[in-house]
């Protein structure tokens, strides 16, 4: 078997988001099915040696199985090729201290290079410092690719051991602890390195490189640095810089509350290197700071615009202005390059005739998120008039409220999209695999055929999408049949009805086949089969957790044509067989929740599952359903709850010990109670479990309470877990939130639309 991911960096020529070779994970977005079936966890974390593989040496069986059960076939019989795919799903900790201690064939095979050219340790959550030791000694020299991002449980000095990696080509210690001392003394003995991701946290001194360091970085060609401190970090010390990727996380203010400075100690020495840049990515989070550092990073781009540069992307929240800098380097941008991938704040092309100045190769991603830019100039400018754009992979057109209108000038929320605008996005664009069309009202005409979800059908490639509710209804519907009101008792004969309370059946098979054939929503999920991200997030929502701000106390009520989308609808996601992800988001009549349930008994590979202000906001309607739908999601992952009123109680934590996968809980409710026996029991119950977030109603006391009852309990077994369990309202929440880790904060803690969020294999 050929060795997994391959040594180097991407080379001039190559696409410019490919990894320099993919490792185990595939192309963006996976094997259909293959990932979520829990096999590509490889040597990322994803199993145990125990769960992932079982062998019989000889005539014993290591897994425990019996002579009948086995059916008498012996996996050591098996050829060499298939039993290293079988191992390759395998963590590299468990292969190297512990399988392979079973017999001499798998001692031999769990050292083989094609399982130990790549180590991925990035969200093997049950490794601790003692394991990562062992590993490095016994097969340090035969690792070429180590990505231990995330691991935030790890102490710094763990680091110390990776110097035995000498062949090292890629790093990843994104999410690790490391001072200026331990970078140093670790670069200056890994001369074959080209690609590295570090933090660079408050305290960080360029000065205490060694020449040794500087010379390994000089021949950096990929960076990625998330930044948590106005520096430069070892930008300037890579000269040959042909990708960087930077990840801007300063605060306004220290946790004393004193104001930080975005100004840099700006000398000759610290210049960055972009003259061989071919990949310019930065992602902002909130904060002026964030900005003002930007900006310095940009001004040398400004004075040269590297020749080779095809890619450049600024992800900005807010109002990020243009200045005179930024309006030389988009200028110089417009004469001499041609880019294959583009993404600019808001204030950067609204208004501005800038896309129609630039020139673009063969481009694979696109984002204008947030932009006002109308459905006649995203054809105009960025499709060329239907130009075939069969290279474009990824689209992000979240919170673009006129794209798919002709003028943005007279367009209100309420008027309907002109369907030929998308109509000629799917033609030009015909194998995107991830769109995003969300935070925007799309409204679909009645005309016969150019349903937004009839159109989007046409589109047999998609693995990730995400819509507004609004855009999924049947404009049908929202003709002949006016809005549900729940609290209007239906008029029924016979059997008496509470008032408050209709009648929906439980089953939804019967109401589905009645309306199966004429749902475009069903139409639309039949016919994307492979889907493997799904988001239906409501136009109006904003979730009660910002990211720096006190919680959100009010919401703004849902759009008028969303509010027959509900139990039929959920019930219509239940055919993706391969679905891994799903975000639903002010879902207004969802009235018993029982389109969950046929999710959790059809989708057996979800992963990932985040709900939030279903139905009523009073009462939590779906409860019932919820709790029927956990027992069958046996592969889930990460759960995320946020509703107003949420009883996080027994019954419930009963419900979701049935996920024995589970790693990941965050639940949001302001008025939201719980039961700290319930929750003990369940992380008691559920050894997977490594993060537990609940942001409730409770009290102060009550909370601390249970998150130190839960450390003390579980700290010790758990290496990486982590609790945070406080009330939604208090004023210190965002100081709080500053202490999760940032792999949790990003990926499920804080809510957010992670469709075509970044291009694909932007780093590996």
């Amino acid at each position: 078997m050929a060795a997994r991911g391959g040594g180097g960096v991407a080379r001039r020529g190559s696409r410019v988001m490919a990894a320099p070779e993919e490792p185990s994970g595939g192309r963006a977005g996976g094997e259909p099915g293959r990932e979520a079936a829990g096999l590509s966890g490889g040597r990322c974390g994803g199993g145990t040696a125990a769960t992932a593989v079982m062998f019989r040496c000889g005539e014993e069986l290591v897994s425990g199985e019996s002579e009948e059960e086995s059916n008498g076939v012996n996996l050591m019989e098996f050829s060499d090729e298939i039993l290293l795919h079988i191992l390759s799903y395998v963590p590299c900790t468990d292969l190297v201290l512990n399988v392979r201690k079973t017999c001499r064939k798998l001692a031999t095979l769990c050292l083989d290079k094609s399982l130990t050219h790549t180590v991925l340790l990035q969200k093997d959550y049950k490794v601790n410092k003692d394991k990562v030791k062992q590993l490095m000694r016994d097969i340090g020299k035969e690792i070429y690719q180590l990505n231990m991002a995330g691991c935030y449980w790890l102490p710094s000095s763990t680091i110390d051991h990776v110097i035995r990696c000498k062949n090292l080509v890629k790093l990843n210690l994104s999410g690790c602890h490391i001072t200026s001392l331990r970078l140093s003394k670790m670069l200056s003995a890994l001369q074959h390195l080209r690609s590295l991701a570090i933090d660079v946290n408050p305290g960080f001194d360029a000065s205490q490189l060694s020449s040794e360091c500087k010379a390994t970085l000089s021949r950096v060609s990929e960076l990625k640095q998330t930044l948590y401190t106005p520096s430069y970090g070892v930008v300037p010390c890579c000269t040959s810089l042909e990708k960087l990727l930077l990840y801007f996380e300063i605060l306004d203010r220290s946790r004393e509350g004193f104001m930080l400075s975005g100004q840099l100690m700006v000398g000759e020495s610290n210049v960055p290197h972009y003259q061989n840049l071919r990949v310019f990515y930065a992602r902002l989070a909130p904060g002026y700071v964030n900005q003002e550092v930007v900006r310095l990073y940009l001004a040398v781009l400004s004075d040269r615009t590297p020749e080779n540069l095809h890619a450049f992307l600024i992800s900005a929240p807010g109002s990020f202005a243009e200045t005179g800098a930024t309006k030389n380097l988009l200028d110089s941008m417009a004469r001499n390059v041609r880019l294959d991938a583009l993404q600019l704040p808001k204030a950067w092309i609204n208004g501005s005739g800038l896309l129609q100045h630039l020139k673009f190769n063969n481009p694979f991603y696109f984002s204008f998120s947030r932009c006002t830019l109308s459905g006649g100039h995203l054809i105009q400018r960025v499709i060329n008039g239907g130009k075939d754009l069969k290279s474009l992979t990824s689209l992000n057109l979240s919170g673009c409220v006129h794209c798919l209108a002709p003028e943005s000038l007279f367009r209100k929320a309420e008027d309907d999209i002109d369907s030929s605008i998308l109509e000629s996005l799917v033609v030009s664009c015909c194998n995107l695999r991830h769109l995003n069309l969300s935070a925007a009202h799309h409204h679909s005409s009645e005309n016969l055929g150019n349903h937004l979800c009839q159109l989007l059908s046409r589109l047999k490639h998609l693995l990730s999408l995400a819509l507004p509710v609004c855009s999924i209804t049947d404009v049908a519907a929202n003709v002949e049949e006016p809005p549900t009101q729940p609290n209007a008792a239906p008029q029924t004969f016979g059997k008496k009805v509470r008032v408050g309370i209709q009648t929906y059946p439980r089953n939804l098979t019967d109401q589905a086949n009645q309306k199966i054939e004429s749902s475009v929503f069903w139409t639309l999920m039949g016919s994307l089969r492979f889907l493997e991200t799904l988001e239906i997030i409501g136009s109006s929502f904003s979730s009660a957790m910002p990211r720096n701000e006190p919680a959100i106390r009010n919401s703004l009520p849902p759009c008028i044509r969303a509010q027959s989308v509900g139990d039929l609808e959920v019930a219509a996601i239940s055919q993706l067989t391969y679905l891994q992800s799903l975000t639903l988001a002010q879902l207004p009549n969802i009235i018993t929740g029982s389109g969950l349930v046929s999710i959790g008994l059809q989708c057996q590979h979800l992963r990932t599952l985040s709900l939030a202000n279903l139905g009523m906001m009073g009462k939590v309607v779906y409860m019932s359903a919820l709790m029927d739908m956990l027992k069958h999601c046996k592969c889930l992952r990460d759960l995320r709850l946020e509703q107003p009123y949420f009883s996080a109680g027994a019954q419930f934590f009963q419900a979701l010990s049935h996920c024995s996968s589970l790693q990941r809980l965050c639940i949001v409710s302001r008025s939201g109670t719980l039961q700290s026996d319930a929750v003990m029991s369940f992380m008691a119950s559920c050894l997977e479990v490594v993060m537990c977030h609940m942001f409730m109603g409770e009290s102060l006391t009550v909370c601390r309470n249970l998150q130190q009852s839960i450390v003390r309990s579980f700290q010790a077994d758990r290496p990486a877990l982590n609790v945070v369990i406080f009330p939604l309202l208090h004023e210190d929440l965002t100081e709080v939130i500053r202490d999760v880790p940032m792999r949790h904060l990003d990926e499920i803690t804080l809510f957010k639309s992670r469709v075509a969020e970044e291009p694909p294999n932007l780093w590996w």
